[in-house]
């Protein structure tokens, strides 16, 4: 019998249409279907790449999973797409919720970690 790999992941969580609510709701349904082992405090910050909108909710959650990375991917974009998430909208405009791999087993995934500071401090609270 083949044992499945667990994958120790770190994810990116941001909203800025209700975000309080949708980053509930996501961590919800985050724990329903992935092991949860960590979670940051939050953190609000301004939008990049665009004007005149509300400020951003920005936390980040540590997980296991049995899940492959394209695997845990799909998933996401799903629960983006349940809560709402609009794809037809420019790249930086508001959204419900955003979720990305920020870190896979210990590999920075997301090229935005080293551009954006307040990603790399919520990733700093998972990692000492």
């Amino acid at each position: 019998m083949t044992r499945k790999k667990t994958n120790i992941c770190i994810l990116g969580i941001g909203s800025n249409i209700d975000a309080e609510k949708n980053i509930v709701k996501t961590m919800e349904i985050l724990s329903s279907k992935l092991t949860v082992l960590q979670t940051t405090s939050l953190m609000r910050t301004k939008p990049i790449g665009m004007k005149d909108e509300p400020d951003f909710l920005n936390g980040a959650v540590k997980i296991a999973t049995g899940l492959k990375k394209a695997e845990l991917n799909k998933l996401l974009k799903s629960i983006e797409d349940r809560l709402g998430r609009d794809r037809s909208k420019p790249k930086f405009s508001s959204r419900c919720i955003d979720l990305d791999i920020v870190v896979w087993n210990d590999e920075v995934v997301d090229k935005d970690y080293y551009t954006r500071d307040f990603l790399q401090k919520l990733v700093d609270e998972l990692i000492p």
